[in-house]
């Protein structure tokens, strides 16, 4: 099986170079309610650090080339091209890292086996938006690109989930690996690449069956689910319902199109109520809202869904970021950065690789609104949803 390049016509993506290489302020943010003065500052700070810590290699002193690829993602986000502007180069070199190490296998990943499909994951997916942010590919990277989907779609558990190794079993371990490698074949899909249809609805199936009724009364008629309060949570069996894994189901939905699924709704639910009880952090502390983890999700499910959760959550969780990034002028190590750490606890991911994670996922959530990323430039796709809208909620 091999995944193909779908020839089409990128206008917007033409649109978006001349503007990043002019300096044109962002022409997609809705109003001040999305960007601020202060925002976009603390954009720029945050950019600052990530350009100013990467080091001569490409991957800030890291072998996870999953957190390599937020660093690369970042910039990507903020409408930056590879070897363009003020941050072309370390894009450049962030992405060329993840190129040079990936596997003959098409495995994104040289540090522990058991981060195999966390890490391939997420630079498949920071891959496939760097394909489809450029009109001249590298064919170097196309290989990668194209070995790197093959394998998802060859390590695709029985039962549609995703295991830690990269490996196919009977059993996919759980939603966390399940939503990495969504974005990774949407990423595909937008970026003009064909994605097997019978790898997206085993996939599909495989998420809903991490939704959780309250409860846990998973026995109920799906008419009687609906009626009462319920999240994704972890694994299949209800154990695990944290803001996390309802912010990764939906976007799992999302990113295959199930746009109408009623599980959407109901996990945003939990999102919204969960953002409204958020504290104010303390100035300069580098505490994000949620851990890097969560922050990343959260972000995307809020604006994948739009509307009132958009518009009511997201400027809160922006100002928190604004408010929370460190500001040590003269201090390079410090000055611009945020770590693996949320207000209400949690984080796994400590030292300069922490602050490498924290910022760029705070740089990725404070540069959505300028939609630059392929990714957030569709929305609903209509093309997406008769493709795999025939699976029944």
């Amino acid at each position: 099986m091999r995944f193909s390049v779908v020839r089409f016509q990128r206008p917007l993506v033409l649109l978006l170079a001349f503007a990043v290489m002019f300096g044109a302020a962002p022409a997609w943010a809705q109003g001040e309610w999305e960007i601020t003065p202060q925002s976009e500052e603390a954009l720029r700070r945050g950019l600052d650090w990530l350009a100013a810590n990467q080091g001569p290699e490409g991957n800030w002193g890291s072998n996870d080339l999953g957190l390599v690829g937020m660093g690369a993602l970042a910039f990507m986000a903020a409408g930056h091209a590879p070897g363009r502007g003020k941050y072309g180069e370390p894009l450049k070199r962030s992405l060329d890292y993840i190129v040079n190490n990936g596997k003959p296998s098409g495995l994104l990943n040289k540090a522990d086996s058991q981060r195999d499909m966390y890490n391939h994951g997420l630079a498949t997916f920071v891959l496939g938006q760097a394909y489809g942010m450029t009109t001249t590919h590298d064919r170097r990277m196309n290989a990668v690109l194209d070995r790197s989907l093959k394998l998802i779609t060859n390590t695709q558990c029985e039962d549609g989930g995703w295991d830690y190794r990269a490996q196919r079993q009977e059993r996919g371990h759980d939603l966390s690996l399940a939503v990495m490698q969504a974005k990774a074949l949407r990423s595909a899909v937008d970026s003009g690449l064909e994605v097997p249809p019978e790898v997206i609805d085993l996939a599909i199936k495989s998420v809903r069956e991490h939704y959780s009724p309250q409860h846990g009364r998973r026995d109920l008629p799906e008419a009687e689910q609906q009626k009462v309060p319920g999240q994704f949570t972890y694994g299949k069996g209800g154990g695990g319902g944290t803001i996390a894994m309802a912010a990764a189901g939906v976007v799992c939905l999302q990113e295959f199109g199930q746009y109408d699924d009623w599980r959407i709704q109901k996990n945003m639910d939990v999102i919204g109520a969960s953002v409204s009880e958020l504290p104010t952090p303390k100035d300069g502390n580098g505490i994000m809202p949620y851990d890097a983890y969560t922050m990343y999700y959260v972000g995307q499910a809020l604006y994948q869904v739009g509307g009132e959760d958009w518009e009511e959550s997201y400027p809160k969780l922006r100002d928190i970021l604004v408010n929370s990034q460190v500001k040590k002028p003269g201090d390079a190590s410090d000055h611009g950065s945020w770590r693996d750490q949320g207000i209400q606890g949690g984080g796994r991911v400590g030292g300069n690789e922490g602050k490498l994670y924290g910022t760029s996922v705070a740089c990725f959530i404070l540069a959505i609104p300028n939609r630059y990323l392929p990714i957030l430039q569709e929305g609903r796709i209509e093309s997406l949803k008769q493709k795999f809208g025939a699976n029944k909620n």
